[in-house]
């Protein structure tokens, strides 16, 4: 299998999980909320943060999928890279409010972290493109 083959699935299933994780938030936000990782979440008035949660993955997948699906690899590599700061923030915020240490590094680091790598893969995957394009054209004498 070819690295762009790797890189196109790896990408596919991000969209695909954050795009479900996000959806979640929206509609079952009481049933989700105990799976982040904090140690209590809003309940009452304060369970609409929760459904921001989800808004805000939602549009992270779709930003990933509009670009996978229209071939903008390099932008995607950028935008996977980008947003893995998401996931390594989720991290921090569960840590810092002394939430599960599993939750915070097995799901929402290894999450950032694995976007990470497939953003730099595929930036990698089409740095030739990349440089070939900026090459300027030799001119006739």
């Amino acid at each position: 299998m070819s690295l762009k083959k790797i890189n196109t699935v790896l990408a596919a299933t991000f969209v695909l999980f954050i795009l479900w994780f996000g959806t979640e938030f929206i509609l079952s936000p009481e049933t989700v909320a105990p799976t982040f990782g904090l140690p209590s979440w809003p309940s009452g008035d304060g369970g609409g943060f929760l459904v921001v949660k989800g808004v805000r993955d939602v549009v992270m997948a779709l930003v990933l999928g509009v670009l996978l699906v229209t071939g903008h690899r390099r932008a995607l590599g950028w935008a996977l890279l980008v947003e893995a700061l998401a996931a390594y923030g989720d991290m921090a915020n569960v840590l810092a409010h002394h939430g599960s240490v599993g939750t915070a590094l097995g799901v929402h680091g290894l999450t950032a972290t694995l976007m990470v790598v497939n953003g730099l893969l595929i930036l990698r995957e089409t740095r030739k493109v990349a440089t070939a394009t900026a090459t300027p054209l030799p001119q006739p004498a």
